[in-house]
């Protein structure tokens, strides 16, 4: 069995290879990602996901879900290594990095791997581009009990550490597919599923519209929104009323919004 190794150096290999592990060009041609955190990793593990590579900053507090992980990693073939908090930081990008983090591989994020029947809601966002919302309607998802998230067009990395960070964990929960919107619809149209986008067109007051399940909840771009081929390729229009001076929601709080009154109206 593998054992735990130990590395000092920051021009070390293994080092210059996790912190390329930030730079989105790097994580698709190794197909691997960060994630860290002793709560996010436990995540993954409970998940079915191990990391291919667990780092452990050497002053650490002692902890029995770590000490679990660890074995489940090594006993699973992979590679634990010991380093200090400066080169930890040096990895994560972090001033005060978590005292542990792990290198996991990509899953498959092709639309054929989606059951759509697995689930009454899913989320779908078109070209988001903040990591921060990303990781936010992962997290909403699993909240919601959502099947995933489906990214369309040109969206953030889901896979950036600033993504997997904000999911809370919920990367490793949440299904997660990627495609262009002219793959999307004859995937959606080949099955079951309603297409509901929050607008400001011709649409129906949120609260009263009739949701039918599966329900693919989708936002789009945080400034520009949806464009209007889309939205009149959307089975239901919804609105949301602004009560104040604002004339929109951020895309990762609609989809939250919007979300929960659809699964109210479908468990009702």
């Amino acid at each position: 069995m593998n054992q735990r190794r130990q590395i000092t150096g920051f021009s070390n290999p293994t080092v210059k290879f996790l912190r390329s592990l930030r730079d989105k060009k790097h994580r698709r041609r190794e197909g691997k990602f960060l994630a860290e955190g002793l709560r996010l990793l436990t995540d993954a593990r409970d998940s079915g996901r191990l990391p291919e590579m667990l780092i452990m900053a050497e002053k650490r507090d002692d902890h029995p879900l770590l000490a679990a992980l660890e074995a489940d990693v090594l006993a699973n073939g992979g590679d634990v290594i010991e380093t200090s908090d400066d080169i930890l930081a040096k990895i994560t990008g972090k001033d005060n990095p978590q005292a542990v983090a792990g290198v996991f591989a990509e899953f498959d994020t092709r639309l054929e791997t989606l059951d759509r029947s697995e689930a009454k809601i899913w989320l779908v966002a078109q070209a988001l581009r903040d990591p921060g919302n990303l990781g936010t309607m992962l997290r909403t998802g699993d909240a919601l009990g959502a099947g995933g998230l489906i990214l369309i067009d040109d969206c953030a990395d889901p896979f950036s550490v600033e993504a997997v960070r904000a999911s809370m964990g919920a990367i490793f929960t949440q299904q997660i597919a990627q495609a262009r919107w002219e793959d999307f619809m004859p995937w959606l149209r080949g099955g079951s599923g309603q297409l509901v986008a929050a607008s400001l067109r011709d649409a129906q007051n949120y609260r009263v519209a009739p949701y039918a399940a599966p329900c693919f909840v989708m936002v789009g771009n945080e400034s520009r929104g949806l464009p209007q081929e889309y939205e009149d390729a959307c089975d239901l229009r919804v609105t949301m009323p602004m009560k104040g001076r604002a004339d929109s929601l951020n895309a990762a709080v609609a989809a939250a919004v919007l979300g929960y009154e659809v699964l109210a109206s479908l468990d009702s």
